[in-house]
């Protein structure tokens, strides 16, 4: 099993409860650089991996084969866990290593946990809220929404549809008693207020 671990966005004790416990139960902790090793140094001893930072795409593909070649024979046999700044789910090489991991080594499962990401952090350091809509982006195409506090999912599934989305999952009380997700064409007509729509356009 390999586990991608949100680590947060600095300080080690910014890590979650779950996320130590990970640390220091993983068979072996792999990181992709100094200062994510300094991150989960409280909790575990890890293996710095190389994830350049290039545009050069045959560069960034063998340097993905040969961390998927140095993490397969511990998720193989055990818990590798894999601990990257923020979340894994925004703005991350994750995505990127689980596609090589995917054609490489099929057998091996991974999953992901969260961590505080920047994006969340910002507000926080600075003492501001965020109550309103909040646009994120890195520069490139704005193809994904995250839309919060869904009431009538199917419609709003329908009218992004005419947006030009067309990939569409809901989670419902999103690690809550009664938690259930949902996708496209299975979105109901009403959920609970604590509820967020993830839509992506091709």
């Amino acid at each position: 099993m390999l586990i991608a671990l949100g680590i947060g966005p600095g300080e080690s004790d910014l890590i979650t409860v779950r996320g130590a416990k990970l640390l220091a139960e993983a068979d072996k902790v792999f990181v992709p650089g100094r200062i994510a090793k300094d991150i989960v140094a409280p909790y575990a001893d890890a293996e710095m991996l190389d994830f350049p930072m290039t545009d050069d795409e045959a560069k960034v593909r063998a340097a993905m084969e040969r961390n998927c070649d140095t993490i397969a024979p511990i998720a193989r046999k055990g818990t590798a866990v894999l601990g990257i700044l923020g979340d894994p789910g925004f703005y991350s090489t994750f995505g990127r290593l689980c596609d090589v991991m995917r054609g490489k080594y099929p057998d091996i499962q991974f999953r992901v946990e969260p961590g505080i990401s920047s994006i969340t952090a910002i507000a926080s350091r600075l003492n501001i809220s965020v109550n309103s809509g909040l646009l994120v982006t890195d520069g490139s195409d704005q193809r994904c929404l995250v839309h919060l506090k869904v009431r009538a999912p199917r419609e709003m599934m329908n009218d992004l549809r005419s947006q030009g989305y067309n990939e569409f999952h809901l989670v419902e009380r999103m690690h809550m008693d009664g938690e259930r997700v949902y996708r496209d064409e299975d979105m109901p007509e009403t959920c609970d207020y604590m509820s967020v729509m993830f839509a992506r356009r091709s």
